[in-house]
């Protein structure tokens, strides 16, 4: 009896193991998307609210078409200011606008280093920006990071890495380490992939990478970093 009953309690959980394998990258999936397209609708209810007291025999009155007219008419919004900014005209007037933001004070600190951040998160494999691994939380245990620049210490000159570490599942917050640039562990992963195996919580990766091969990684001045050498 005894043994029935525990090869029935191992049933039970290896069937649950398989639902939550099966369940869990489609769930992990939808709390991205409904975060996504709640923040796109947030931003678009406002107009569409407006719209329904203009026209309140129009569409815009249904509750349930309301979100969808949101998102659409906040990617509506998005694209004309992706194409604006990306004419000449248009580059003009957000450099004015970055310019007037950078004589606040507060809003400069947070303006400047969110769209840096951005530029960082974008920018291509052979930029300055590169996944890497490094010691964290305690040596001997690695962390994806993304080296966003190079520096160099005051007093010895030696080289210096910035590197940004996001949480798992919730890449939004991160911790910024500073730690010298031979500690750094450069990978051959690309942006996609590494955001995948952070989002995933490593469900969704590359079958290799690079974990023992160090990159010795040349700091310039203005920051950047050049080509690295790799050392075995």
């Amino acid at each position: 009896m005894k043994a029935h009953v525990s090869r029935t309690l191992r049933s039970v959980q290896r069937s649950i193991l398989a639902g939550i394998i099966t369940v869990g990258p489609l769930f992990v999936t939808y709390l991205i998307f409904s975060f996504l397209l709640g923040e796109l609708a947030s931003a678009g209810l406002p107009a569409v609210h407006l719209l329904a007291t203009f026209l309140p025999d129009g569409w815009f009155r249904y509750p349930w078409i309301q979100p969808v007219l949101a998102i659409l008419l906040t990617l509506v919004v998005l694209y004309v200011v992706g194409r604006v900014t990306s004419l000449v005209i248009g580059r003009q007037a957000f450099g004015l606008f970055e310019s007037m933001l950078e004589r606040l004070p507060f809003v400069a600190k947070v303006y400047t280093s969110v769209r840096q951040l951005l530029d960082t998160m974008m920018a291509k494999k052979d930029a300055s920006q590169r996944v890497v691994l490094v010691d964290f939380p305690i040596a001997g245990q690695k962390s994806i990071g993304f080296l966003t620049r190079t520096m160099s210490d005051a007093e010895t000159g030696r080289p210096l890495a910035a590197v940004l570490v996001p949480n798992a599942i919730n890449p939004t917050s991160a911790f910024l380490q500073i730690l010298p640039l031979e500690r750094v562990i450069e990978t051959d992963l690309t942006m996609e992939q590494a955001m995948s195996m952070v989002m995933t919580g490593g469900a969704v990766g590359p079958e290799t990478i690079q974990y023992s091969k160090k990159a010795c990684i040349a700091a310039s001045a203005d920051g950047a970093t050049a080509p690295p050498s790799v050392l075995k």
